[in-house]
């Protein structure tokens, strides 16, 4: 995430600093200056705010203890350090959507024994087990398969919900500028497998209905949240046409990739323009149908990259590499983005360049 935000400031004129763990990261690849330390770094965090005009994020598993205090000093933060707090705490951000009345999955705290032994009842034992904090790409998850799982969750910073038997994943990306102005993208559908999102599909297969529904969903969580930057909303939606929020993201997100080819501004310049204080530009879709599909490592060990090149041959076909290293089996590498007149088409494309590409 941080090369492309690098790539987009940097057409957009403006020079980046990062602070990433590893040395020569992705973004350093894509000319930014680097201060290598962890996310969670005060330090580096102070030393950011002291040589940047503007401060944004592309994880959320940060120390916002350090950021808040940089936004009280007068450093421009955006999303808010306080949006980010919300949003890291799974378990906060099912509340707040509750008690705003938008629709979410079944859920609790697991606050004791007993408590524990009443969800196996309410939720008829179909029950997943969510980290509140620093889960990703399903990590932190666990379906409960036996009540003793339940029980060895209790104290240990996680909740339960009871699994949605959902009919698709979808997802809407949008931006709001400093001023309050929001942009919506395409609602989108995400294809996952081992809990990773593999495949994005836009615009996604649903009723006008559910589209008009997703996207009032995805104006009143906007409310909810502080400061400006692109936010990304996961949804369900489940076997009665309902739509669900599953999580929010505070930043660019996987399953708007697809805008770098396919709309008329992409979520990294649209994120830029926004923390920035410039004006909005335009997430109409320039395509009939996108597709973008997700290079995962396939084992673990050094990077071998081949079959680029002849895949980017293949009319319509964008190929997005990282720079990371090593390589690990499910590691997002990079992606592919295919354009076409149909979302079969553009599939067609995308799965054919996936094949020809080794990492």
């Amino acid at each position: 995430m941080g090369r492309m935000l690098t790539e987009a400031a940097h057409k957009l004129g403006y020079k980046v600093i990062v602070i990433d763990p590893i040395e020569n990261c992705p973004a350093a690849q894509a000319g930014a200056e680097q201060i290598v330390a962890t996310y969670n770094d005060r330090e580096a965090t102070l030393a950011m705010s002291k040589k940047s005009d503007y401060m944004t994020i592309e994880i959320e598993h940060i120390d916002t203890t350090a950021l808040t205090k940089v936004e009280n000093s007068g450093a421009v933060v955006n999303p808010s350090s306080k949006a980010i707090e919300l949003i890291k705490d799974k378990l906060g951000q099912k509340k707040v959507l509750q008690k705003a009345g938008l629709p979410v999955g079944e859920f609790s705290e697991l606050t004791n024994k007993n408590r524990a032994e009443s969800l196996i009842n309410e939720y008829n034992g179909e029950i997943i087990i969510k980290s509140r904090y620093n889960a990703f790409d399903g990590r932190g998850n666990t379906v409960m398969t036996t009540p003793d799982q339940l029980f060895d969750a209790l104290g240990k910073n996680f909740y339960a919900e009871k699994i949605v038997p959902f009919k698709l994943e979808l997802a809407v990306v949008f931006a709001r500028d400093t001023q309050g102005n929001i942009e919506v993208f395409p609602v989108a559908q995400t294809i996952h497998k081992r809990n990773i999102c593999v495949e994005v599909d836009i615009p996604a297969a649903i009723s006008q209905e559910v589209k008009h529904e997703a996207l009032d969903v995805t104006h009143k969580t906007a409310e909810l949240l502080t400061g400006a930057g692109v936010f990304a909303v996961e949804m369900f939606l489940a076997q009665d046409d309902q739509i669900l929020i599953n999580e929010i993201a505070p930043r660019v997100h996987n399953s708007g990739h697809y805008t770098m080819d396919a709309c008329e501004t992409s979520q990294f310049e649209q994120h830029v323009r926004a923390v920035t204080g410039m004006e909005l530009s335009s997430t109409k879709m320039k395509v009939p149908a996108a597709v973008m599909v997700n290079i995962l490592g396939e084992r673990d060990g050094p990077v071998e990259l081949n079959g680029v090149e002849e895949a980017e041959k293949i009319d319509g076909v964008s190929v997005y590499i990282y720079g990371k290293s090593p390589t690990k089996i499910d590691r997002k590498m990079g992606h592919i983005n295919a354009i076409g007149d149909t979302i079969e088409a553009a599939r067609e494309k995308a799965l054919k360049a996936r094949r020809m590409i080794s990492i």
